[in-house]
């Protein structure tokens, strides 16, 4: 309840959070050692009212470069009685920073 909006849905800022994470993640894991990671920009797109009683994130690497790297994750609404239901995509750059 203190992740909502006004009218009850998962703020946009937590959505994009996930994503976010997720993304890096993805990005890291094909990173080399002792390496981290930076979101260099991100493009999230809201496709429906995030409600749920968890939100989850699927994550992949579309471009793994040395330096940068194109990623995408799309964020999922889970219910119990509900299948998962697809509330946000996001599309971004992460950098390695060595």
């Amino acid at each position: 309840a203190d992740l909502t909006q006004q009218d009850g849905y998962l703020h946009a800022g937590v959505i994009t959070t996930i994503a976010d994470s997720a993304c890096g993640y993805a990005a890291y894991s094909l990173m080399p050692k002792g390496s981290g990671v930076l979101s260099v920009e991100f493009k999230v797109n809201l496709l429906r009212p995030a409600r749920g009683d968890a939100f989850v994130a699927r994550a992949e690497v579309i471009k793994a470069g040395r330096t940068l790297s194109v990623v995408r994750a799309d964020v999922f609404a889970v219910s119990p009685n509900a299948e998962r239901e697809l509330v946000a995509t996001m599309q971004g750059t992460m950098m390695c920073l060595i």
